[in-house]
């Protein structure tokens, strides 16, 4: 073990403008198992992280909704907070960047920059739009791409060709707020001189602080001239005003990260912490910042350069991590695989896919897929097949003819000291987050202890006479072996692994893992964890899709749209698409849905069993005899409530507001509509 290290962890913070889900998660769990195993290996480590509360598109979203920007971020924080505590995601503080300590980073920060003369105005212009009477930010604005002509690009940059360039060089420019074209205006503006800093940030990316293919995508920025960074935007703006600068108010992103020191400094204030020790410039303490690898520019060149500016350290580390597949795509709700946290946790045990994503995540960048029919396996086989039989194998033995005592001495000692020694590699291994080597190493173990047991047969030997103390020994020896693999899996595990120290009568750590429990005394084992079934990921897949049905708001372009957009389709795939009107033959509830009623349709002859999630706009009674338009060429999806063989189609912002399209009057059961 070394000496004791003085950690201070943070995840990216999630924009409070919407749910948390899997994608997102990929995120929290990587942070907060690495935080676990510090404290584990007793080093003092804090975890903080907050909701990003500021921005336009907070702003447009409480106007759409008709409240108050600090009721939406309230709302919001409340769920984000329940979905991370529910999946153990174990925050020694989240707060939010709307608050006053926040504040005061963002204006002290400010104007140490100011005063050393890292700031610069400048006028410049920018997209306006004449409906909403508002400056318009980058994302706000989308056009053709002036460099290869992609449609429907942003105004900052062009996901197809990867340009990079300004709002007013788009083509056919068009604001995403009102749909107007924008306007040009002059407008003052402030910078952040970046270029100040060019040489401090290639020594510090020289030392190792982020990965080396993240050092690698940022050279290109060093070799193009790093150039000042706007970091001001215009009322109306929700955010912090900046000081001696009327109207004018700080870019999300120069406040966001500051959310990082306005948590801590609260966590401070609470426990008696002395903030400094984490972020004086001199500090000799760790600072480790967990992200996405689509916002390493601002952790890795901005976020430096203003804390070395403003006279504070640099991080120790920034860990970019890739992106969630779902079944080797994108998350889609259509497919039902854009899954929220919360719809997640209605389904299924939160510490399987914290297992799963350790057992996919590396220290690098890549991507990790989230294959729903492995996760099955996978979680099946390793922690209830492997993990957790251990000790209902040989729980039941020692409960039951041994008073629940453990025996005098291990008939293996050197396969314990064996697994011991293994403990150090799979340390290893966390603290580099390779977490995947740490999981096949930990699964490797588990696979000795149940060869040792399957070996020695203690369900034979039970049987004859004289044998019992043998019995005793080996069932012993693989409660100790348990031990050790909830000790190193404690980190991924929490929850199972505190049910485990309450049967094994003692606490899990990871620095008394030499010595084995010999003649202690155990509790009465009680089943940890049990088998994901295929139909509670159908149920949850299901229900991801139904959601998106019944309660989905209109699609708003860009940073306004909660959720992805859907990849788009050809005309072709479009033209595919067989619209029939039906008749509404019967109408009824479904036993145990929310949000669906079954309706047998009839197009002209041929009767379809159809589920649709619009419950909460009908009652079935007044469906009944109607005509509507239904897809009559959609494949039959089984459901767990039955086979739907079709989709009618529905508009509306969700809940009451849900309209069934009624085809005009002189329509037929199975006309096809044009």
């Amino acid at each position: 073990m070394t000496d004791n290290r003085n950690i201070l962890v943070t995840s990216a913070l999630p924009y409070a403008n919407g749910p948390i889900h899997l994608g997102h998660l990929v995120e929290y769990i990587q942070t907060d198992i690495w935080a676990r195993f510090q404290r584990l290996r007793d080093n003092t480590c804090y975890y903080v992280c907050a909701d990003d509360a500021h921005g336009t598109p907070i702003m447009l979203r409480a106007r759409q909704d008709g409240i108050t920007p600090e009721q939406l971020i309230a709302a919001v924080q409340k769920e984000h907070e329940a979905d991370f505590a529910d999946f153990l995601i174990g925050f020694d503080n989240y707060y939010s960047t709307h608050s006053e300590e926040n504040r005061e980073f963002a204006s002290s920060i400010y104007l140490k920059l100011r005063d050393e003369g890292h700031i610069r105005t400048k006028t410049i212009k920018q997209a306006y739009d004449p409906e909403a009477e508002m400056f318009l930010p980058d994302r706000f604005i989308k056009g053709s791409c002036p460099k290869c002509g992609a449609e429907d690009q942003y105004g900052d940059n062009c996901e197809v060709c990867g340009a990079t360039y300004d709002p007013t060089e788009l083509k056919n420019p068009v604001s995403a707020v009102s749909g107007a074209t924008p306007v040009e205006k002059d407008s003052e503006q402030y910078f952040f001189k970046l270029s100040d800093f060019s040489d401090m940030l290639q020594q510090w990316l020289k030392e190792g602080h982020v990965q080396s293919e993240v050092a690698n995508k940022l050279g290109e920025w060093f070799e193009e001239g790093l150039q000042d960074w706007d970091i001001s935007r215009n009322a109306p703006y929700w955010g912090f005003e900046i000081p001696d600068a009327p109207g004018k108010y700080f870019y999300v992103w120069m406040d966001a990260p500051m959310g990082y020191m306005a948590s801590f400094k609260n966590l401070c204030d609470k426990q008696g912490i002395n903030f400094d020790d984490y972020w004086a410039a001199d500090s000799k303490n760790e600072l480790y910042h967990f992200i996405g690898k689509d916002i390493a520019r601002f952790h890795t060149l901005f976020w430096p350069a203003v804390l070395d500016g403003a006279g504070y350290r640099k991080p120790t580390g920034v860990f970019c991590h890739g992106f969630l597949t779902v079944n080797g795509q994108k998350m889609s709700k259509s497919r039902g695989t854009f899954i929220k946290a919360r719809t997640y946790l209605e389904h299924l045990n939160p510490e399987y896919l914290r297992y799963y994503y350790t057992a996919k995540l590396s220290s690098g960048v890549d991507d990790i897929d989230l294959n729903l029919e492995d996760f099955m396996q996978r979680v099946n086989s390793d922690l209830v097949g492997k993990v957790v039989n251990i000790a209902s194998r040989c729980a039941g033995f020692i409960s039951k003819k041994f008073g629940g005592q453990l025996s005098a001495e291990l008939p293996e000692a050197g396969l314990y000291s064996e697994m011991v020694t293994a403990g150090e590699v799979i340390a290893q291994h966390f603290e580099n987050r390779e977490y995947n080597k740490a999981v096949r190493e930990i699964m490797a173990q588990a696979d000795k202890a149940n060869v040792y047991i399957d070996e020695n047969k203690p369900w034979i030997l039970i049987k004859e006479e004289g044998r019992a103390d043998e019995v005793q020994q080996i069932c012993s020896q693989g409660l100790n072996m348990f031990r050790l693999l909830m000790t190193w899996l404690k980190p991924i595990l929490p929850a199972t692994a505190e049910k485990s120290e309450a049967f094994l009568n003692t606490e899990l750590l990871w620095s008394n893992i030499e010595q084995p429990l010999l003649s202690h005394a155990i509790n009465k084992f009680k089943p940890l964890l049990t088998r994901i079934e295929k139909e509670q990921i159908e149920a949850m897949t299901h229900d991801s899709l139904e959601t998106q049905m019944a309660t989905e708001k209109p699609a708003l372009s860009g940073p306004l749209a909660d959720d992805p957009i859907a990849a788009e389709i050809s005309f072709d795939d479009f033209a595919k698409i067989d619209l029939r009107i039906a008749k509404i033959v019967k109408a009824e509830h479904v036993k145990g849905a929310d949000k669906l009623l079954q309706l047998t349709l009839d197009l002209g002859g041929d009767t379809r069993n159809v589920f649709a999630g619009i419950k909460s706009a009908y009652k079935p009674q007044d469906l009944e005899g109607k005509l509507t338009v239904m897809v009559a060429n959609l494949a039959p999806r089984k459901m767990r409530f039955g086979l739907s063989e079709g989709m009618v189609l529905a508009a509306g912002p969700g809940g009451k507001e849900l309209f069934i399209l009624h085809p005009e009057d002189g329509a037929q059961p199975g006309m096809k509509v044009k």
